[in-house]
């Protein structure tokens, strides 16, 4: 697959850790290139069980696995200032060297909410993100160089220090977006971009915006990374298959924004609502691996260079074994 990286997406809303933890090492003997483990405080819903820390969860795949891997997403705003989520990306890098990237978003009421603060609107979030992505940026600069810094803006205050474990390259930044503005400002404030599986046309909409802002900011976009993180259903019948995303995965039927919805009991009430055909065009339901295959090769022949699947089921080890047999080895570039 040469520059082409296909990871697994460690889904922590729904497996224990340590089951977690087992699987993503499970994927890497199967040509799984690395993780992406999810930051959540909550479930979507209650069915998915689960809602470890994913910090601890991040140092155990350093140890099982070889790959790469990274929070997707972690929201630098509300429960953690900017400076913590820096100091632990600093340590994971300086743990595992060249092998921990930062993945940034700007938060969901679902996980944020429970600190008891405000919830802002959507721009007010992408703001604070920005403004939190300066701190992180300030931090790793001046503590590789061996100097310490300080910040004052519009939502943080960071009194003059410094990250004193850091690596000596620090880890990328990459931030998540569905947006074409956010997706510009990435662009030019940050190393790569995520998003998930989405019409193909409002994909390029963001890759273009995305160049512009990398552009503007002096950088090369053909550079810098672009990853993907893509929900899939499959089981041994296509019956199986649409259970487990109706049971395990409805969120990723609900046609609608859920970045103001606070509980895993509403979200549950909303799934009621949910019938198979809105899975259509945002979840790939089937039992043939060659379906899924040709749905994964649409979006690297668009120009994503790193993708990290999930499928939505309980049956994540004869999914592993099949999708390494028959869907990795003929994804290419």
């Amino acid at each position: 697959m040469s520059d082409l990286s296909i990871g697994y997406a460690a889904m922590l809303e729904q497996f224990h850790p340590t089951e977690a933890v087992a699987l993503s090492a499970l994927a890497e003997q199967h040509g799984f290139t690395g993780v992406m483990a999810a930051d959540h405080f909550q479930p979507w819903v209650p069915q998915q069980g689960q809602s470890a820390f994913v910090w601890e969860v991040l140092a155990a795949l350093g140890e099982r696995t070889t790959g790469d891997f990274g929070p997707g997403v972690t929201a630098p705003t509300f429960r953690w200032h900017p400076a913590m989520v820096a100091q632990a990306s600093a340590t994971l890098g300086a743990m595992y060297p060249g092998r921990h990237w930062l993945g940034l978003g700007s938060g969901e009421a679902l996980n944020e909410h429970i600190v008891g603060g405000y919830w802002p609107e959507a721009p007010e979030r992408i703001n604070r993100m920005f403004e939190a992505i300066e701190i992180i940026n300030k931090l790793f600069t001046a503590s590789i160089a061996g100097k310490d810094v300080k910040h004052s803006g519009q939502f943080y205050k960071l009194e003059s220090t410094r990250l004193w474990t850091m690596p000596p390259v620090a880890p990328e930044i990459l931030v998540a977006t569905a947006g074409p503005v956010t997706a510009k400002r990435a662009g030019r404030h940050v190393d790569g971009l995520i998003t998930v599986g989405a019409p193909l046309s409002k994909i390029e909409g963001l890759f273009a915006k995305f160049e512009e802002g990398a552009r503007e900011a002096g950088k090369d976009p053909s550079t810098m990374p672009r990853v993907l993180q893509l929900h899939m259903s499959w089981a041994e019948t296509d019956e199986i298959a649409l259970v487990n995303a109706m049971t395990e995965w409805p969120n990723g039927g609900m046609k609608f924004p859920k970045g103001d919805i606070r509980s895993p009991f509403e979200l549950e009430q909303m799934a009621k609502l949910v019938r198979p055909e809105d899975f259509e065009g945002r979840l790939v339901i089937s039992s043939d691996p060659d379906v899924h295959r040709a749905y994964i090769q649409s979006f690297i022949d668009l120009g994503f260079d790193r993708v990290y699947l999930h499928n939505v089921g309980r049956n994540q080890k004869e999914w592993i074994e099949v999708f390494g047999r028959d869907v990795l080895p003929k994804l290419h570039r």
